[in-house]
């Protein structure tokens, strides 16, 4: 007869709980107070660039400063999100605790002047430069050092969106395209609670969505047919531009390390750069991170759920200031651009096709993010925590779908494949004798 209950190996599981909950919580402490100031500090640079317009002109000077800042001091650091991924496969060198003060400084300044980048890459490079200081402080054995490293990712990423949840899986999926690091799922989950409850803590508030279109009537799971199809005709259109975005920063990349061998003028040219399409489109509206503006009837992630808020060509012309923003050396992240391009085009192909604009711009801004980082179920989650659980079918298929159709490219040059995205040919049934 088998045994129902073994006393000894659920005492086992109760100690590595309290134990991994006890070793996180300063990671989770630490990043989500990071993330706190950070966020707080966007935010006054941000309305400082309002205010003051001809910070823009002083746009090549910063990115010349950010540049050097980690020429002279960057080192390991310059390697970003990218080095934090290749610790947890194969830990090295460390991450260096420099790198949360200087993505801190570099990012601020790039918003500060005007360059087009957002804020999960501040967050988790913070979250994983503190968690490998602590280790070393603490002196935590080398073995524990990849799961506190997957912690800090977790609690960065959770608390800079106020998405506890999707930072959890996030930080389980990035790593390796088509497996999740289910070893971690503890530290993890409880590392972004504990996080983007720090961050709450600290009295900041992110920003609100709205999905209005309510479809079928009655429950959570429904399907209107014709509306599915449109979905999926969508995340394809979604998944390319997420191959677009990945592909055209690193081939900017490439080229402005090609024709600029000092590192710190890659950034300055590339402040000229974002400046000349400034005065080519007549617009602020691609600058910074977008979610919001002072502008009336300036494009902002915002204004993409409504109704006339989103040009048709706004998701390209954000794509490409960010890909010159970032590609040249400046300072922050992705995910918040592909927001803003995700959630533009979602509003650009509900009109062709005469779907909920409001809808399909939240579907694009998971499903662009989806695609570029090869994470479809934390995607899928970031729709339920940011609009809610009654279109969680229409988000799963979109971001699966766009996964499926961004190709084996990504942004993060760290993450490792795992499954391939293109199934096996299927074998003919045999025929039977």
């Amino acid at each position: 007869m088998k045994r129902v209950l073994n006393i000894r190996e659920h005492l086992g599981s109760l100690w590595q709980l309290l134990r991994w909950t006890v070793l996180v919580l300063p990671v989770a402490v630490l990043a989500g107070s990071a993330s706190a100031l950070f966020l707080w500090a966007l935010d006054q640079v941000t309305r400082l660039r309002w205010e003051h317009g001809w910070l823009l002109f002083l746009l090549p000077v910063a990115g010349l400063a950010v540049g050097w800042l980690y020429h002279t001091f960057g080192r390991r650091a310059e390697g970003g999100s990218n080095l934090i991924m290749e610790e947890i496969h194969e830990p090295g060198g460390g991450v260096p605790g420099r790198m949360a003060p200087l993505v801190l400084v570099g990012t601020l300044i790039t918003h500060l002047f005007g360059g087009s980048a957002g804020r999960e890459g501040t967050a988790v490079q913070m979250g994983g430069s503190l968690a490998s200081v602590y280790a070393r402080l603490g002196r935590i054995h080398p073995a524990n050092l990849r799961v506190l490293l997957m912690a800090g990712v977790a609690a960065g990423f959770g608390s800079v969106f106020g998405t506890p949840l999707t930072g959890a899986i996030f930080a389980m999926e990035v790593l390796v395209v088509g497996r999740m690091q289910y070893d971690a799922l503890i530290p993890v989950l409880v590392a972004s609670l504990v996080g983007d409850f720090t961050c709450t803590a600290w009295g900041i508030h992110h920003a609100v969505y709205h999905i209005d279109f309510a479809g079928a009537a009655g429950g959570t799971h429904f399907l209107d047919g014709p509306l599915l199809g449109k979905v999926v005709l969508v995340a394809i259109l979604f998944g390319l531009a997420s191959q677009l975005f990945a592909e055209l920063t690193h081939t900017l990349k490439e080229q402005f390390t090609r024709f600029i061998a000092y590192a710190p003028l890659r950034p300055a040219v590339g402040g000229i750069l974002v400046i000349a399409l400034v005065y080519l489109l007549g617009t602020r509206d691609y600058l910074g991170i977008g979610v919001t503006s002072p502008e009336p009837g300036a494009v902002t992630i915002l204004s993409a759920f409504n109704p006339g808020g989103a040009p048709p060509w706004s998701w390209w012309w954000k794509l490409l200031f960010t890909a010159v923003t970032l590609a040249s050396g400046f300072k922050g992240g992705e995910v918040t651009p592909l927001f803003f391009i995700g959630a533009t085009l979602g509003h650009t192909l509900a009109v062709l096709l005469g779907a909920p604009v409001d809808l399909f711009a939240a579907l694009g801004f998971i499903a662009v993010f989806a695609g570029a980082t090869n994470t479809p179920l934390a995607c899928t989650m970031m729709g339920i925590e940011l609009f809610g659980a009654h279109h969680t079918v229409y988000f799963a298929v979109a971001c699966c779908v766009a996964y499926l159709f961004s190709g084996h490219s990504g942004i993060y040059s760290g993450q490792r494949p795992g499954v391939a995205k293109k199934e096996a040919p299927l074998v003919p049934r045999s025929s039977p004798k």
